[in-house]
């Protein structure tokens, strides 16, 4: 069975659902420690560009190799496009704030 619908919106609707589900998960996990208006803002501000730069690297590199059919084999290098690709982002946020990861 083939899916007509274009693969620029097959992708654009998997970015879409990667940052909701990553902003909901975070305002849940921040819900605890602080009201929810607050938990979604800090969720929304602290890693909307790099959850935007996961989602385009991850996508891009399933285009790039599989030509937009997702199967086993392509899932570790997605994932590490994925993790690779906001670190420097996510580094000169940490250094810019003098914050620590551990």
């Amino acid at each position: 069975m083939e899916i007509n619908f274009p693969l620029t919106g097959i992708m654009i609707l998997a970015i879409i659902n990667g940052l909701i589900t990553s902003i909901l998960l975070e305002t849940l996990i921040l819900s605890r420690q602080m009201n929810l208006s607050e938990a979604f803002n800090t969720a929304v501000g602290m890693s909307l560009i790099s959850m935007i730069a996961m989602e385009v690297a991850m996508n891009t590199v399933d285009v790039v190799l599989t030509g937009g059919v997702i199967v086993w084999w392509v899932l570790p290098p997605m994932l590490l496009a994925g993790f690779v690709t906001p670190l420097p982002y996510n580094y000169y946020r940490l250094k810019k704030y003098s914050l620590e990861c551990h």
